[in-house]
């Protein structure tokens, strides 16, 4: 054996893999801090009833689908996802009628619903279903890649760089040892002894340190994280997404993978510092979530005040579109100019409009603008 055939540089060739070490004591204060959100997300959902829910589940669902392939660099318009997801779970959507979900989003949403609703064991038919949703029609990108089946090559690796130029930041483990490392990870996910938010961080980092599959790898792991954290919900989908909080910080995700993952960087072969990044993640998303449903309440509470109010169907329109994007989210208020481009109507009318709005008290001139910069904002 050579030299550097001897050298252990990923974790999988650690001799203690795969009893990850880990200190829980540092992870106890962040855990109380997401039993306490995830007790005001329970208590929030209990305010609504079930059609909003459900709405509030899409709109988790729609940005959930977005991100975890946004994080791979894959893009779907929020249209198509969105309308895949009404076609499955909004009993009034006409689905006959709709011209925006597309087979690609159609199958995403499969694999997110399932590893939502569906309570079944994690089995290794399970995982191929969810792989062959991401890739029925057996090609990533230019590539024909091997669906609903483990990969069969040893050098699976991951790269990134120009041609010529690429970096190594992981090399998987040989293809012969993913049954036995696969059997032992499900094997995990169903024992009811470790703590579920712990749980959900180290299969997570397990799926990805096996790389079963050619492609799609990243997505499954986050889809197995969803899976594990939806057991400790009210509701029938949780109301946060975790994969938009992990796109925000994207490159951090990949940086303490690649941490964690390499023996050089990580010779105690400890994972705390993953599962602290991923703890903190998840905080992130609840808080987001909470915010979320936080406006939606204030949404309900607007259009109960302004609801005897002769508003024309512009306004409500342009209204309800700041709402929907959310207050924070609407960069610069509604001008003029955006209003005439949301309503397609004449300027004279889009002045005459905000000027009820205002007169109404639905909007407000936001502090500071003027003239042809003037801005409004929703009166919340």
């Amino acid at each position: 054996m050579s030299k550097k055939e001897e050298i252990k540089k990923w974790i999988w060739q650690h001799e203690r893999y795969p009893n990850f070490l880990y200190d829980k004591e540092k992870l106890s204060s962040i855990i109380t801090d997401i039993e306490y959100l995830r007790g005001l997300l329970d208590g929030y959902s209990r305010l609504f009833n079930a059609y909003d829910i459900r709405k509030i589940e899409i709109d988790i669902l729609t940005d959930e689908a977005i991100h975890t392939s946004l994080i791979e660099g894959e893009v779907f318009k929020r249209e198509s996802v969105r309308s895949s997801l009404q076609k499955k779970l909004d009993k009034e959507f006409d689905a006959r009628s709709d011209k925006y979900a597309t087979a690609s989003t159609d199958s995403l949403i499969e694999i997110l619903i399932d590893c939502n609703i569906n309570k079944n064991p994690l089995t290794k038919e399970r995982l191929h279903g969810w792989h062959n949703c991401l890739f029925e029609h057996q090609y990533s990108k230019l590539d024909k890649i091997n669906v609903a089946t483990f990969r069969t090559n040893n050098d699976m690796e991951v790269i990134s760089g120009a041609i010529g130029h690429e970096k190594v930041h992981y090399l998987a483990p040989p293809s012969c040892k993913i049954d036995e490392d696969i059997k032992n990870l499900l094997k995990y996910c169903k024992r009811e002894d470790e703590n579920i938010y712990i749980k959900s961080a180290i299969a997570h980092l397990w799926f990805v340190i096996i790389h079963p599959y050619e492609d799609g790898n990243g997505r499954i792991a986050r889809a197995i994280t969803d899976y594990i954290l939806t057991k400790r919900t009210n509701t029938e989908f949780k109301l946060y997404s975790i994969s938009t909080a992990i796109n925000s910080d994207r490159k951090g995700y990949y940086e303490i993978l690649d941490k964690t993952t390499n023996l050089f960087k990580n010779r105690k072969f400890d994972i705390t510092p993953w599962l602290e990044w991923h703890l903190v993640i998840l905080k992130n998303a609840m808080q987001s979530g909470l915010k979320s449903i936080d406006y939606l309440v204030q949404k309900t509470k607007f259009w109960d005040k302004y609801r005897n109010y002769a508003l024309n169907e512009r306004q409500i329109k342009v209204i309800n579109k700041i709402l929907d994007k959310g207050y924070d989210n609407f960069e610069g208020g509604i001008s003029t100019k955006k209003y005439v481009s949301i309503t397609k109507v004449s300027k004279a009318t889009a002045v005459r409009d905000i000027f009820q709005l205002v007169k109404f008290g639905c909007i407000r001139q936001i502090e500071g603008s003027s003239g042809r910069n003037t801005r409004y904002e929703v009166d919340i």
